[in-house]
């Protein structure tokens, strides 16, 4: 049965244990980082967004290579783990990409959205905001759910429409439903033109060195594997 959205996506009631689950997840510590910051490449001296940051673990590795960041997320309890994470002085905030953001036009060099767009319905509103936040010819780089997710999932479900579904998790032990929004990939790319931004990467990268070692029940005789979709978006 899908769940209603007063028990959905809520970060605050398992921020805890989601950030513990993740700091050696295959799919988060050996899988999305690692390519977010691969994608993000030279980052030092770039003033860098990280919008939907939890807690701060792309922030704290972008800030190692010398990037002058900034993050928020919807979640009172990540931030203050993200607060935890980078120290008092980083400059966080509690701020929803569904609505308007807190910071000045043309304000930053690269916006990172991580596994953050796929839980919203409308995606026209929240890029336009990332795109006015952005200098011209800035990045936006991003991973969302792969569009071949719900197939596999559901087999019974309709690739070519926009669909919310509700998975289950287990998070260092605690229970979580998540809540998506699936979309097709042309309307992903569709969005991404109408908010003004030109597609220069999308990748479908393997996992961290190390990954197949360290899980190898997951892995058995694979080398790779589809979970998310990345993208690097040109602010036109």
């Amino acid at each position: 049965m899908p769940a209603t959205p007063e028990v959905t996506n809520d970060y605050d009631s398992f921020a805890e244990a989601y950030t513990a689950e993740n700091e050696t997840s295959l799919i988060n510590a050996y899988y999305a980082r690692p390519a977010i910051l691969d994608l993000a490449g030279d980052v030092a001296g770039r003033r860098i967004l990280d919008a939907g940051c939890g807690s701060g673990p792309v922030l704290a590795a972008l800030r190692d290579r010398g990037a002058d960041v900034t993050g928020f997320d919807a979640s009172v309890k990540m931030i203050e783990l993200a607060r935890h994470r980078l120290g008092a002085d980083a400059d966080l905030r509690v701020a929803d990409l569904s609505k308007p953001l807190p910071y000045p036009d043309a304000e930053f060099d690269d916006v990172i959205v991580a596994l953050v767009l796929h839980y919203l319905e409308d995606w026209s509103a929240p890029l336009a905001e990332l795109r006015r936040v952005l200098k011209p010819g800035g990045r936006l780089i991003l991973a969302v759910n792969h569009p071949i997710i719900l197939k596999l999932v559901r087999p019974e479900s309709s690739y070519f429409a926009i669909t919310r579904w509700s998975e289950e998790y287990d998070f260092a032990g605690q229970k979580a439903t998540l809540t998506y929004w699936h979309r097709p990939l042309h309307a992903m790319t569709d969005a991404f033109t109408a908010a003004g931004f030109r597609t220069t990467v999308i990748s479908e990268p393997y996992p961290a060195p190390g990954a197949r070692e360290r899980f190898p029940e997951e892995f058995g005789d694979k080398h790779a594997f589809l979970c998310f979709l990345f993208f690097v978006l040109e602010a036109g």
